[in-house]
């Protein structure tokens, strides 16, 4: 059911950044949101929303100014990224917006992160972490298209933080999130933001988002048919 004052608390939060609700990311969401969309235009319109929030992300680096001349022999005055960057993909899910970084910043490094949750305690448990050496240098794009509870993503934030990672220098980039989710995320990591593409209602009582759109990680790589 949908838990309005926190939806409403998280749709205003200064560090929380929905991208521009415009007639075409609705109809991109429509289609991925499809039961019945086929699985190679889940993919192809799962890409374009994964390529604007990349896009979306990049404005929220820092940028210095820079001088460059025209060819028009005329200076102009523009501004360059401050830092670089690496993105770090939670796996399973999160390799699928790899690609959507990779076209929008050539050459970047990409970690990788897989947790789950231990059955024995049922809290998320690291399993495997390959990162960049010099990760604690670079800001990151953190990758993961679904946001439920957000304990998978709260511990890779704690995977980096671990690495050196400054909080204020990371970026959760996401399609779908729940407003519990993302709450705890804010709350827990007062300097992080995130950026997605719609907010849900809530989550039912299997932890599933609502309306969701299933499993995100199945439906892009063919794995629920």
């Amino acid at each position: 059911m949908s838990n309005m004052p926190e939806y409403e608390r998280v749709a205003n939060h200064p560090r929380f950044h929905m991208l521009p609700q415009t007639n075409q990311l609705k109809g991109l969401m429509t289609i991925i949101r499809d039961k019945n969309t086929k699985r190679g235009d889940f993919v192809f319109y799962s890409d374009r929303v994964i390529r604007l929030l990349v896009e979306e992300g990049l404005n929220y680096l820092p940028v210095v100014e820079k001088t460059v001349t025209t060819p028009m022999d005329v200076p102009f005055q523009g501004v360059a990224f401050e830092g670089r960057i690496c993105g770090v993909s939670i796996m399973r899910a999160g390799e699928s917006m790899e690609q959507g970084l990779r076209d929008v910043c050539t050459s970047v490094r990409i970690g990788k992160v897989l947790i789950q949750r231990d059955e024995r305690t049922a809290q998320p448990k690291l399993y495997y972490s390959k990162l960049p050496k010099d990760i604690a240098d670079r800001w990151v794009l953190l990758l993961d298209p679904m946001l439920a509870t957000g304990g998978s993503a709260r511990k890779c934030v704690e995977v980096l933080q671990e690495a050196g990672v400054k909080e204020e220098r990371i970026l959760f980039i996401n399609l779908i999130c729940s407003p519990e989710g993302a709450s705890s995320m804010l709350e827990k990591f007062p300097k992080l933001q995130i950026i997605s593409a719609e907010l849900d209602e809530g989550m039912d009582a299997q932890k599933f988002l609502l309306p969701g759109l299933g499993d995100f990680g199945d439906r892009y790589f063919g794995t629920d048919e």
